[in-house]
């Protein structure tokens, strides 16, 4: 799931818009965002948004630099973080091609170097699929992942968890039997969204829920358009799933199908579409001023971002989950938000925003 490519949003009168995509092609990133990781607003969303800021419980514990009994998985809490150093180890940090997880793998890679480690830089692979591929063969060490993308996209599960803590226990537990560690989630949920412009006149402009959405599609149907990317259109946890949750009927003709960076713009300009599909940490939501509906009946799936490792790698150096553990913890929607719109809508190259956030939060100098 999620795709968005980097870059600066222009203005709509400058017509210098550029496309973003969120994870990858073929997968729920999420929702993301930007993936997927869909998959996705406050307390850590867009001012305008309306997703909340989730977070699963963080493991506790205590962790040792020195290498762990093979397979186990060490808890980092209790050890101070400036203790650890990974002088001599090689690590190759990868992230998916959109604006979200390539600051992730950045933030990744900073760290560890901040640690003494030599860090091959392989950020920016095309799509979720490929990137867990990469994992899963070995060709690269860790990158980060969503909850909802790994749940449903890789485990092959069709209906998603609500609660973000079952759901990231859920996704651990049965990842760990592919040999795969999830260390401590991020507050952040890039989830799926539905958003609308603002100032919409007639009867869209009083919609706020998924659900007033619902009754719009009987009452005003001509009203109820919909520009979507390909992916969410067909997606268990996307447009289908969602029209059924909420008993809407959508006729085909009222559907657009769109680059997900194209239907921030076309959301925004009202020409194509009322309603377009948007990540929840999309910095592109509040420079458009978009407005996110609040997804009421809680449909759509967590997609609260983890760092993802091989569990023999992490059993050899627990000290990775002790320094990157307390900066998913920082890691709100809000935090998200406010990075991923340095590089969409400033124009920032993400190392510079990586490196410029790391050193306020005292995680690197």
């Amino acid at each position: 799931m999620k795709k968005r490519f980097l870059g600066p949003v222009a203005l709509a009168s400058a017509g210098l818009f550029l496309l973003a995509a969120c994870g990858s092609s073929s997968t729920a990133s999420a929702p993301a965002s930007s993936g997927s990781p869909a998959a996705a607003p406050s307390a850590g969303s867009p001012s305008s948004g309306s997703a909340s800021s989730t977070a699963p419980a963080a493991p506790s514990g205590s962790s040792s630099d020195g290498p762990a009994p093979s397979g186990a998985v060490v808890p980092s809490a209790g050890r101070d973080p400036a203790s650890v150093k990974f002088d001599g180890a090689t690590f190759v940090v990868s992230s998916k091609d959109f604006t979200e997880s390539i600051l992730l793998g950045k933030i990744t890679g900073s760290v560890l170097k901040f640690h003494g480690a030599n860090v091959t830089d392989k950020t920016n692979l095309k799509g979720s699929v490929t990137t867990r591929t990469a994992l899963t063969s070995g060709d690269v060490d860790m990158y980060w992942e969503y909850t909802g993308t790994g749940w449903i996209t890789y485990l092959k599960n069709t209906k998603p968890i609500s609660d973000p803590t079952a759901q990231y226990t859920a996704v651990k537990t049965a990842d760990a039997k592919n040999g795969i560690a999830w260390l401590a989630p991020t507050p952040m949920n890039d989830t799926y969204a539905m958003a609308i412009r603002s100032g919409v006149s007639g009867p869209a402009g009083s919609v706020k829920t998924l659900s007033e959405l619902a009754a719009l599609t009987k009452s005003s149907p001509a009203d109820a358009t919909f520009c979507l990317e390909s992916e969410f259109a067909t997606r268990d946890d996307g447009f289908p799933g969602m029209t059924k949750a909420y008993g809407m009927t959508v006729p085909a003709s009222n559907v657009k199908t769109l680059d997900t960076g194209v239907i921030y713009n076309e959301t925004a300009k009202g020409s194509s579409c009322n309603f377009g599909e948007v990540f929840a940490t999309d910095g592109r939501i509040s420079a458009l001023k978009l407005t996110v509906l609040e997804d009421d009946k809680h449909f759509f799936p967590n997609y609260n971002a983890a760092l993802t490792l091989k569990a023999g790698l992490l059993a050899k150096y627990p000290g990775i989950a002790t320094v990157m553990d307390p900066i998913a913890a920082k890691l709100d929607n809000a935090t998200m938000t406010k990075l991923n719109a340095e590089v969409d809508n400033d124009g920032s190259d993400p190392q510079d925003v990586a490196d410029a956030w790391l050193k306020a939060q005292g995680f690197i100098s």
